[in-house]
């Protein structure tokens, strides 16, 4: 179990930070951790403003303001003392080479489940979730997804690689089941009336209450083992400017928080985190979301254990 003392150990290695001020492992097949943190600093299937290759890091820098609280609120635990988590870093691949990135991102993640760990990734554009699936369903079969966004993203008439089209592809290739998937503060537009995916758009979701969100939620996935990916840029613009693809009426960072602990007991079995574009955010508002959505999907995890 990772204590309080390691973290402090590790803070005093300058510029040398893990996530949460957690150890930094670059061997994590043999770690004895929990959860593996893998930063994937990729943006070359971005449609709009590029730069969310630095996400990874923009969000490791801002979970330092978290990891002085012990147990965070309105959890009432440290998640230190029930998970054990690492972070190895980045991913590493030929900038330029989108298919390498698959491979290696593939290949990562298949031997880090395969070894019993469970993966916490930062984006990187969107498109880093589909390499991810991928290799969540080669050992849990075909899952439901659990998707914040303004976008579907699961548009046909794309790129091979297009951070627009990552859930299309998941559902052809049987790695999602779209009628226990719901995706969660859509205001972009979509198929409204052939989309095989449960759509709560924003307008609903920040309308209604959250605990009626919640059940619907869980009412679609069931007892399903999950995907969940949380693109940063589902909370609207004034809680996170810095990202690729801002779209105005979204989520509050307050409503989304509230939702993600609603979601507690279920079966989710990966997750990500993406889209944070450090070079449009503002007093590192958007990073300080990510980082805040990244522990509160941990204290899910840990809710588990």
């Amino acid at each position: 179990m990772s204590t309080l003392g390691q973290r402090e150990d590790h803070s005093l290695y300058a510029n040398a930070f893990g996530y949460l001020r957690q150890p930094l492992n670059f061997h994590p097949q043999n770690s004895s951790a929990d959860v593996i943190v893998t930063g994937i600093p990729f943006d070359l299937a971005t449609t709009g403003r590029s730069g969310s290759r630095l996400g990874p890091e923009a969000i490791r820098k801002a979970s330092k303001n978290l990891a002085w609280e012990g147990g965070r609120w309105p959890w009432n635990f440290d998640i230190t003392k029930r998970l054990s988590i690492e972070d190895c870093g980045d991913l590493v691949f030929d900038f330029g080479d989108a298919q390498q990135m698959c491979d290696h991102l593939f290949e990562h993640a298949d031997g880090l489940i395969a070894a019993g760990k469970t993966l916490l990734c930062f984006g990187g554009d969107h498109y880093v979730s589909l390499p991810l699936m991928r290799a969540h369903a080669k050992h849990y079969g075909e899952m439901a997804l659990v998707h914040f966004d303004a976008h579907t993203d699961d548009y046909d008439n794309g790129a091979k690689f297009d951070h627009g089209t990552m859930f299309y592809h998941a559902q052809v290739e049987g790695l999602i089941d779209p009628q226990a998937s719901v995706q969660v503060g859509i205001r972009t537009t979509y198929d409204y009336k052939n989309t095989p995916f449960n759509v709560l758009e924003a307008d609903y979701v920040n309308d209604a209450p959250v605990d009626e969100v919640v059940e619907k939620i869980r009412q679609i996935v069931g007892d399903r083992r999950i995907y969940l990916t949380f693109d940063i840029d589902s909370l609207d613009p004034a809680y996170a400017p810095g990202t690729g693809t801002p779209a105005c009426g979204g989520l509050t960072t307050d409503r989304a928080l509230k939702i993600l602990r609603g979601l507690k007991g279920l079966d989710i079995v990966g997750m990500d985190v993406v889209e944070v574009c450090p070079a449009y955010d503002h007093s590192d508002i958007t990073a300080l979301a990510g980082a805040t959505i990244a522990l509160e999907l941990l204290y899910l995890q840990s809710f588990r254990k």
